[in-house]
């Protein structure tokens, strides 16, 4: 046989397995039939009454089926709305309106045999991760080579299909008529968030506590390491008798007890040292709070002492989380000018619902551009401190370190003069400070 007999049969076979995969996927997609190829079903007598702070929404196959019901990503993941959804951008729509200097640092020079052969500078990345709550999101579309996110406010970010993105984890629905569905993230076509239509109440309820740190005590609801948020969730590990879980639920508080064990104390006033998981020692991711003060903080274990459970505390609902608004303020710099419009800072945020992200000690802060009136890079304004100081608009003042988003590789702030189409461009090394004006954030 011919290259191309053997190449043509090959193409045709590949076309008939595609085409029989494709009717049996069909097939098995029926409403009254098992559960899907891609996915896992179980049967549920009868729906249960969701409560509103838990994610809910419309999700469409690719087949064109759609189930309703709460949400949860992963599986065992994000469950609520105050949580985030992440991914990686496509592009840089504000980089073009930066000028090319911008985009590019000075490296050292390339030397051979003591001459000098290369000293162009190298583009800066110009790759940003996006990260937004799921109260924020109206819409997901999964394309081939983008999933497309709709905000509440009409706004529509593309991110890179192929790099790292919460929608790769799949989608568990508890569909109100088939019951528990696992969709895998190549099902999925669309994704439509809805708030509860019949708010009910939730077995063993949501995680709130206090948790203490080298640097304070942040409040409000949890993830522990960075997944478990519901009293039903499990804290696995090594106890005295061998392996056990205990349902968050019925656990008082956690302490950490060495760097590979945590303490844990009981409702009943039992006390268990537990190891051996990444769950209990030092392989845990850290403890997401979020705290009314600040939004988001994520507790790394290295600075996590001790959390208290409560069963007191609100938990969001999607109604809670308005549209984002333009991004506004007063940019001053270093040689006194005073520029003031709309602003897109670090050539990516341009909205009030998305955060300045930056570290302190161990704790990183996420929080909404809403909730800030001020900031001073590092080195700037009356001592030249090293960090940076963040003034929120309740008054609270923080230092925050240069980092992350408050670092050296901050790529500038674009400012829009009222009636402009075409910014002004201060590279971060020239900003004294940025005053945000408008309302905050609700």
């Amino acid at each position: 046989m011919s290259k191309r007999a053997f190449l043509s049969w090959l193409a045709l076979a590949l076309f008939i397995l595609g085409l029989a995969f494709a009717i049996r996927t069909w097939r098995l997609d029926s409403a009254a039939g098992p559960a899907p190829a891609g996915s896992t079903m179980t049967s549920s007598a009868a729906p249960e009454a969701v409560h509103e702070g838990f994610l809910y929404g419309r999700v469409t196959t690719l087949e064109g089926l759609t189930y309703e019901g709460r949400l949860r990503w992963g599986g065992d993941e994000e469950a609520l709305w105050g949580h985030t959804f992440n991914g990686v951008k496509t592009d840089n729509r504000w980089a073009a309106l930066a000028p090319a200097e911008a985009l590019a640092r000075p490296r050292p020079p390339l030397e051979i045999f003591g001459m000098e052969i290369d000293r162009r500078p190298r583009p800066v990345d110009l790759e940003r991760l996006f990260m937004v709550r799921f109260g924020e999101i109206a819409h997901l579309e999964a394309g081939v080579a983008t999933v497309r996110v709709t905000l509440k406010g009409g706004r529509v970010v593309e991110l890179d299909r192929h790099e790292a993105n919460d929608l790769d984890d799949g989608v568990r629905v508890w569909d109100r008529a088939r019951g528990m569905v696992d969709l895998g993230s190549r099902r999925i076509r669309t994704i439509e968030l809805l708030p509860a239509p019949d708010p009910g109440a939730i077995e063993g309820g949501f995680l709130h506590g206090s948790v203490r740190t080298s640097q304070g005590v942040f409040s409000g609801l949890l993830q522990w390491n960075r997944q478990d948020s519901l009293g039903r969730d499990e804290l696995e590990g090594e106890g005295p008798d061998g392996r056990i879980g205990l349902r968050f639920g019925t656990i008082r508080s956690i302490a950490r007890h060495s760097p590979e064990s945590s303490w844990v104390t009981l409702l009943d006033g039992r006390e268990i040292e537990l190891a051996g998981s990444r769950e209990t020692g030092e392989g845990n991711r850290g403890l997401y709070v979020d705290d009314s003060r600040y939004g988001r903080v994520l507790v790394s274990w290295g600075a996590f002492e001790r959390v208290d459970f409560t069963s007191q505390g609100e938990t969001p609902t999607y109604a809670d989380f308005p549209p984002g608004r333009s991004l506004e303020g007063i940019v001053e710099t270093l040689d006194g000018q005073s520029l003031g419009g709309r602003l897109v800072f670090d050539l990516d945020e341009s909205e009030t619902l998305e955060t300045l992200d930056a570290p302190f000690e161990g704790v990183s802060y996420s929080i909404p551009f809403g909730r800030l009136a001020s900031l001073v890079p590092a080195g700037r304004g009356v001592g030249g401190s090293r960090f940076a100081r963040v003034t929120l608009v309740s008054g609270e003042v923080l230092e925050l370190e240069a980092a992350g988003d408050l670092g050296e590789q901050n790529l500038g702030v674009l400012v829009f003069a009222v009636g402009s189409e075409q910014p002004e461009y201060v590279p971060w090394s020239e900003v004294e400070e940025i005053g945000f004006v408008g309302p905050p954030e609700a």
